[in-house]
């Protein structure tokens, strides 16, 4: 089997999903580019690769110079984990909740004033997702459609991507990080009230501070990830929501879950977890895996996996299930969680009041996707009302 399996339309799991879960969970496939690999489909085992400690980001036995963000495996990644979680808790993302649920209302405010139609990528999802890193980080205003550039070809998929596409990539990361180095800089002149400023001041007896290596990568990661995860997460729940007429859920009582039960849907679509490697032998659903081996779960098909989500194909709000890996599980769980879901809520609820007649000009298969390193979204979500 080769991958990618084909898909029956543009928000449907591959059914090769379905048939792999059920009969062989964890099964050989290869990769784009040749490669063997496991691929592993049902909920537990993806739940036990991704919180499992034998399962690395780096094969056994190599390194990567110079790496020092958080896509590491043992105590590097604990000690910066241990120190950015200091300043990227649930307590300073609610702090930013006014915020970011005023400017989503200020750009769909600004659509409702064009009139239709508009699209949702380029004036909603993308300047709400590069507003709310700019401001976290104390990116300029003057300054972010530079980075908003940087951000989007700076996410490369060093997994699977050809030579071409990681060079481009490699070249737009380079401009990412010199970049966040003058921001290091200007914030340890001048701190200000923002999540690099926190990052700079945060000390720890044990673990130290972050070193000015550590800052740059850490803030680069940070607006590369959190922007384009966020817009696509943001244009792909609107599209799922007004698909199937569900947009004015968001502004209930049970705003919260719907909005967790589209990310539910949808991970694996806007993003895989990133490839995982073997430490060790060991045994993963009955399979044995070799040392080194590479292992990619699917999100898409452990979120439809009956023995966890009774009717997993329909959207049900607040279903009672087992808890989804959306944003991971274990010591790669996202810090970015509760700033995500704070995003796609808002944007989502801003829609909802201000436009309640906002519909798809065309159809979900009329829709052109854009694959930006390890995530993908909506080019351009065309809406009218």
């Amino acid at each position: 089997m080769i991958l990618p399996f084909d898909r029956p339309g543009p928000l449907a799991p591959p059914p090769e999903y379905a048939r792999l879960r059920d009969t062989t969970p964890v099964a050989r496939v290869r990769t784009p580019d040749g490669r063997e690999a496991w691929l592993v489909t049902s909920y537990d085992a993806v739940a036990t690769v991704l919180s499992d400690r034998r399962f690395g980001l780096a094969p056994p036995g190599s390194a990567y110079p110079g790496n020092e963000t958080l896509f590491q495996d043992g105590e590097a990644h604990a000690r910066l984990r241990r120190l950015v979680s200091k300043a990227f808790g649930p307590r300073a993302v609610e702090g930013m909740r006014a915020r970011v649920e005023r400017v989503a209302g200020e750009h769909v405010a600004a659509l409702a004033r064009s009139g239709p139609p508009a699209d949702l990528v380029a004036g909603l999802a993308a300047p709400l997702s590069i507003t709310v890193i700019g401001e976290l980080l104390g990116v300029d205003a003057g300054d972010r459609a530079h980075v908003q550039e940087l951000a989007g070809t700076g996410g490369a998929d060093f997994v699977f991507g050809d030579e071409e596409e990681m060079a481009r990539a490699a070249k737009a990361w380079e401009g990412l990080t010199a970049y966040a180095a003058t921001l290091v800089e200007a914030r340890r002149a001048a701190p200000g009230d923002d999540l690099l400023s926190s990052l700079i001041t945060v000390r720890d007896a044990c673990d130290g501070r972050l070193g000015d290596g550590e800052l740059v990568a850490m803030a680069a990661t940070i607006v590369s990830a959190g922007y384009l995860s966020a817009r696509n997460a943001i244009a792909t729940a609107a599209l799922r929501l007004l698909t199937e007429d569900r947009l004015a859920d968001v502004t209930g009582e049970q705003a919260g879950a719907v909005v967790e039960e589209v990310l539910r849907l949808q991970s694996g679509l806007t993003g895989e977890p990133f490839p995982r490697f073997a430490q060790t032998g060991l045994d993963l659903a009955g399979v044995a895996i070799a040392a080194g081996d590479l292992v990619l779960v699917r999100l898409e098909a452990a979120h439809r996996d009956p023995r966890h989500f009774a009717g997993p194909d329909t959207f049900v709000a607040g279903r009672d299930s087992s808890p989804s890996l959306v944003f991971g599980h274990g010591v790669h769980y996202c810090l970015g969680a509760p700033l995500a879901r704070l995003e796609v809520g808002a944007a989502l609820a801003a829609l909802a009041r201000r436009l309640p007649g906002l519909r798809l000009l065309g159809t979900a298969d009329d829709i052109v996707w854009a694959r930006d390193g390890a995530d993908i979204g909506p080019a351009a979500l065309h809406v009218t009302w």
